[in-house]
């Protein structure tokens, strides 16, 4: 297959599309290029047939360090390991776009890996991963409903800027990944994954729309070339429907499923539900032997129809609660005695509990990928036991969804978070899903928003954060619904969280069962997002802590802050690190210097991390001819003794400085250790000190 490279125009920004030889046995694969930042992006398809009963679809994204001419990783490992954050996050991205366009029939495994071979420092990869998997998708022989668009929108100095550059994003006050696919003339989006500095609901639905054209043109684009390459999509094997079998089960099930199913406990619902269906198998099993996962399909079928149903004809919900109705609320702030902070909410049975802790600034996280290598002073970690949900499963590190969660909670309270000049400590929360049933990642945004007020963090505005739903019929009818639990996530058909102050929104993430939602439904589902989340704030957070605590936790570490002049870090440092190493010890504290000349001292016990920070003022303190001091005698020669005079600071008392008569042995008058008092009389271009006990004792009346 010969190579062909084609280049679109998005906005400003030149983007290449090429169907690539290189991977030529996988069933689809191209080349991606906008600046100098390439990607390969492959697609494949098993042979066989997988036995789960759903889709096995796996998307990585693989940085190489090569891509950015970096050599990374300890001294004995230098290759790449486990995927970072980043990368697992980018593969997220990917995946949640792609997925509903695959037939609900397809059980043949599919793997996309995106590989970035090259990176210019100057465009995200993310984005040409995204359009790369369409791409890849779509010439290929596997089945797929695509393809789609897909556009990172900025807004620069009230612009919006399609594909920004890092330097363009830094000053951009939103970050938005929008994906889309083509229904009839019009473009329906499919997914969202975004963060803004509380953008108003209006900002970004024109986000929205100003992604729209592009993301047609990008369709529009592939659509034409891809024709030259495009295979011929391969069969799906669809078994015969046994409808006798069918009618039977159905006969058997009656409205006892429905019965079981609108249940307000989740516990009792699923409980009934399990109860009904292993009823209904047992006795299907021994009219029909070998067939219990039809039975288990045709289960998952009725529930999907029965919950959409009732949405749609019957404004009902399997809770009893009204489409746009929030479970019941509740939170509390200083759960745990010991903790930095802490806070509890509640929605139903969905219950996080995030707990703050506050470090020195020397525990930020180091990040070292292939994109960035910096500090992190903001994390949020989300964890999901597998009791939450009322389970028994190993326990294992991360997974995707708990590092995607996670992120999500970050990104939504970053906005609000102080900078290092006001609040320089480091802050790390973690929240644990104590009770699941729904919506854990916008429970985890209010709890950690309380324990960030309950730590006494003086953010901007608490973060609240709501998810909404859809049921949505073949003629597209539609019912939105507030505040999705358990059967309407998983049977319904979108997940669409917002999250935000009660000046805008700071975190924003959509994913569709169905091939995508309408402006019109996007612009409702922000109404009720922003109704809802307001409520929150006003009603629940408000209640507990209106305002950040005055005082920290007397447990918190306590930080001091001192500029210093650059040149004298070395002295705070000392030879070898003796000087600071000594402070560390003698006083328990942590001491970080930044190479601005920052010193941020960090202890528990703010006395001594006090008496610390005067240390390093003395050491570095600007010393001026005539001053007196009160130092110690450290070291004797024949010529004079070097007296500290401040911490860190000696300076030579000569000998003919020792006193007013003639001095024939410096321990005729001192030895090491003697406590004297002493003026300085000289420094000469070196910086040394010259004291003077004769002076001193000349101007007795003077205060050191």
């Amino acid at each position: 297959m010969a190579s062909s490279a084609e280049i679109i125009q998005i906005g400003d920004k030149e983007v290449s599309f090429e169907v690539t030889p290189l991977a030529e046995h996988a069933n689809g694969a191209v080349l991606m290029r906008m600046g100098d930042t390439v990607l390969l992006v492959t697609a494949v398809m098993g042979k066989n047939m997988a036995n789960q009963g759903f889709f096995p679809l796996f998307v990585e994204y693989e940085e190489r360090f090569y891509a950015a001419g970096k050599i990374l990783g300890s001294r004995f490992v230098r290759r790449e390991g486990r995927p970072t954050d980043e990368a697992i996050l980018t593969a997220r991205v990917i995946d949640r776009a792609i997925r509903p366009l695959f037939p609900k029939e397809l059980r043949k495994e599919v793997q996309v890996i995106a590989t970035c071979l090259s990176w210019d420092a100057t465009y995200d990869p993310d984005i040409l991963g995204l359009m790369g998997a369409s791409f890849a998708l779509s010439i290929s022989d596997i089945p797929w409903k695509g393809p789609l668009g897909a556009v990172r929108v900025g807004r620069v100095d009230g612009k919006f800027v399609a594909n920004p550059s890092y330097e363009e994003r830094s000053k951009s006050e939103l970050d938005l990944v929008v994906a889309g696919v083509k229904d009839n003339n019009d473009v329906i989006i499919n997914m969202i994954e975004g963060s803004a500095n509380e953008v108003p609901d209006d900002i970004m639905l024109e986000a929205l729309q100003f992604a729209k054209p592009l993301i047609s043109q990008v369709i529009e684009f592939q659509e034409n070339k891809g024709k030259a390459f495009q295979k011929e999509k391969a069969l799906l094997a669809t078994p015969e429907k046994d409808e006798a079998f069918l009618q039977e089960m159905q006969s058997r099930i009656g409205s006892k499923l429905k019965d079981a199913l609108f249940q307000g406990d989740k516990k009792t619902r699923m409980d009934s539900v399990n109860a009904f269906k292993d009823e209904v198998a047992a006795a299907m099993e021994e009219t029909n032997p070998g067939k219990g996962n039809v039975v288990q399909d045709f289960f998952e079928e009725e529930i999907d129809r029965l919950v959409h149903e009732a949405a749609l004809k019957e404004g009902k919900r399997v809770d009893d609660r009204k489409l746009d109705e929030v479970r019941p609320l509740s939170a509390r702030a200083a759960m745990l005695p010991r903790t930095h902070g802490s806070g509890l909410f509640e929605r139903g049975q969905t219950r996080t509990l995030s707990i703050l802790t506050l470090g020195a600034p020397g525990d930020q996280k180091l990040l070292e990928g292939m994109e960035f290598i910096g500090k992190k002073r903001f994390l949020h970690h989300y964890n999901f036991p597998p009791y939450a949900p009322g389970e028994v499963k190993p326990m294992r590190g991360p997974g995707r969804r708990e590092i995607g969660h996670g992120m999500l909670a970050e990104k939504a309270l970053l906005p609000v978070i102080p900078s290092v000049v006001d609040f320089p400590y480091t802050i790390r929360i973690v929240t644990e899903v104590v009770s699941s049933n729904g919506s854990t990642s916008m429970a985890s945004v209010c709890s950690s928003s309380l324990a960030l007020l309950d730590a006494g963090v003086p953010i901007k505005r608490p973060v609240a954060g709501i998810s909404m739903g859809l049921m949505q019929d073949d003629n597209g009818k539609y019912a939105l619904l507030t505040d999705i639990q358990g059967p309407e996530d998983h049977h319904g058909d979108m997940d669409f969280k917002v999250a935000g102050t009660k000046e805008g929104i700071t975190a924003i993430q959509l994913d569709v069962k169905v091939k995508g939602i309408t402006e019109q439904i996007a612009k409702e589902a922000f109404a009720a997002a922003k109704a809802t989340r307001i409520k929150i704030l006003d009603e629940v957070i408000g209640k507990v802590l209106e305002k950040p605590r005055e005082k920290l936790s007397p447990f918190a570490p306590k930080i001091f802050v001192l500029q210093i002049n650059p040149e004298k870090i070395g002295m705070v440092i000392g030879s070898g690190g003796k000087t600071i190493n000594k402070i560390v010890e003698e006083f328990g504290v942590e001491i970080d210097i930044d190479d601005t000349g920052e010193v941020f001292v960090t202890g528990n016990d703010e006395e001594k991390a006090r008496l610390a920070m005067e240390t390093i003022k003395g050491i570095v303190k600007e010393v001026a001819i005539g001053e007196f001091y009160a130092g110690k005698v450290r070291r004797i020669l024949d010529f004079g003794a070097f007296v500290e005079f401040a911490p860190g600071q000696e300076g030579l008392v000569h000998i003919s400085q020792l006193d007013n008569r003639r001095v024939a042995k410096v321990t005729d008058v001192v030895n090491v250790g003697d406590e004297v008092r002493v003026k300085v009389v000289g420094i000469d271009e070196l910086g040394r000190v010259n004291l003077s006990i004769k002076e001193a004792k000349d101007n007795g009346n003077q205060e050191p």
